[in-house]
């Protein structure tokens, strides 16, 4: 339901990743504190913004239908976010039926925004290059459960992969001070959350631009003074895992050694094309590095199949590269040919079927391998993040160190001596598992950090 406001009830439906997120909570911060009533459910609201993905065909689609069908319901809409910054001079004439554009660089603008589409205006906000980032002084509204929030570190990236628009849509690095971003994760903290996930386009690059040099080492020293039990961190490039790096994941007790590496490809041709020629030197080696210093460290990555000129040995050689490693959790995408970046126009594009199956095959050999991994935490007691609750037969969902929000499994857990409570950490005796999620039985509240 909404609260009833003179100046009227806006929602937002957020689209895309975790970065849009935190712009989602920033614009509803920002007009909660202009006076708007806040729902969300859209139905209740007189506006509706709608923070928009363009990172891929497919999003851009579910972007536009999404538009499209609260127009139909008569509701005033905001384009804000990735399609606004990307299709910034032709949106309002292809989709009249919006009335403003809010750029990604532009969040800040959003109480004008919907004040000048109430009033029956049309208005677009949009830099031509992307600078703003949100600090610590800007409202946020949380739109994820009390337990969890997502911390911006830096905004946009300074790499020119072939493949990703995202420079084109979020503008080159900037980071925010490590004074800024103590400061949010104290506040955030005093709110009750128990795991902060640090996030930007290329976390192990923090700093680059404020300091000279990537000070991600340097943040997690001073986030470790912070009284918040977990911090994830995401998007982690293997040339800025470097050692002083890796020693502050062993060393700072709150920092989760989780690590979410976006590899894309094991083929020193196939990283050349995507125009990530250095990789290739690192990948092993860093790797090693890491099973050395972290031996209890969770690995994460993400990689794509069929991009163009991929042979049938450049994958195969991607397949060896995925069971030597034994990740315990990998994303496969399919290449998806985007406009605007040099990949599209690549000799040698991968046919559709082709790259369905190979997707399909690494999917299968990293399911057996997460199975694997899975099925050695049985008979271990871990950490729990109890995250829902099921009212007839008592059982949580949560999340072990092992599984970040949204993109890997849950543990399912009994409660046999009533001592959960939502939205806190508890120890859990892991009992069984399966290709993805963990099954048990909570054992002890804590308020343990790490493992």
């Amino acid at each position: 339901m909404a609260v009833v406001c003179p100046k009227g009830t806006v929602a937002i439906a957020h689209l895309g990743c975790e970065k849009n997120r935190v712009d989602t909570e920033h614009m509803l911060g920002l007009l909660a504190a202009a006076g708007y009533g806040i729902t969300d459910d859209e139905t209740y609201a007189d506006c509706v913004v709608v923070n928009t993905c363009s990172f891929i065909e497919a999003a851009r689609q579910e972007s536009v239908r999404t538009i499209l069908e609260f127009a139909e319901l008569g509701k005033r809409v905001v384009i804000a976010g990735c399609l606004a910054q990307h299709f910034r001079e032709t949106l309002l004439v292809e989709i009249p039926e919006a009335k403003a554009l809010i750029g990604t660089g532009d969040y800040q603008n959003i109480v004008t925004a919907v004040e000048r589409v109430q009033a029956g205006d049309t208005y677009v906000s949009i830099a031509e290059e992307p600078t703003y980032i949100a600090d610590e002084t800007v409202p946020r509204y949380p739109t994820t459960n009390g337990a969890v929030a997502y911390l911006r570190v830096a905004e946009g990236c300074d790499y020119r992969c072939a493949f990703c628009i995202i420079p084109h849509l979020r503008g080159n690095q900037r980071s925010r001070t490590i004074e800024s971003i103590v400061a949010e994760a104290q506040q955030l903290a005093a709110r009750g959350v128990q795991e902060l996930v640090l996030i930007s386009q290329i976390t192990t690059n923090y700093g680059q631009d404020l300091y000279g040099r990537p000070h991600l080492a340097e943040l997690l020293y001073a986030l470790g003074e912070v009284d918040v039990p977990w911090i994830r961190m995401h998007y982690a490039y293997p040339t800025g895992l470097t050692p002083q790096v890796l020693t502050a994941l062993r060393d700072v007790p709150n920092v989760l050694p989780y690590l979410d590496l976006p590899l894309q490809h094991s083929h020193p041709e196939v990283l050349r094309s995507m125009n990530r020629p250095w990789q290739s030197r690192v990948n092993d080696g860093i790797l090693t590095q890491i099973k050395a210093l972290l031996p209890e460290a969770v690995l994460r990555t993400t990689l794509i199949v069929g991009f163009p000129g991929e042979t049938e040995a450049h994958f195969e050689h991607l397949c060896e590269f995925v069971a030597r490693h034994r990740f315990d959790h990998v994303g496969v995408f399919a290449f998806s040919p985007e406009a605007g970046t040099p990949a599209a126009t690549l000799p040698h594009q991968i046919p559709s079927k082709v790259k369905k199956q190979r997707r399909d095959r690494l999917m299968a050999l990293q399911q057996g391998i997460a199975r694997e991994r899975n099925a050695q935490e049985v008979g271990k007691t871990t950490s729990v993040l109890l995250e829902q609750e099921n009212p007839e037969t008592g059982e949580f969902l949560g999340r072990s160190p092992r599984f970040a929000p949204e993109v890997d499994g849950v543990v399912h857990l009994r409660d046999p001596q009533g001592i959960g409570r939502l939205e806190e950490i508890v120890q859990a005796r892991i009992t069984a598992a399966n290709d993805y999620d963990l099954f048990g039985e909570i054992v002890a509240p804590s308020s343990a950090t790490g493992c």
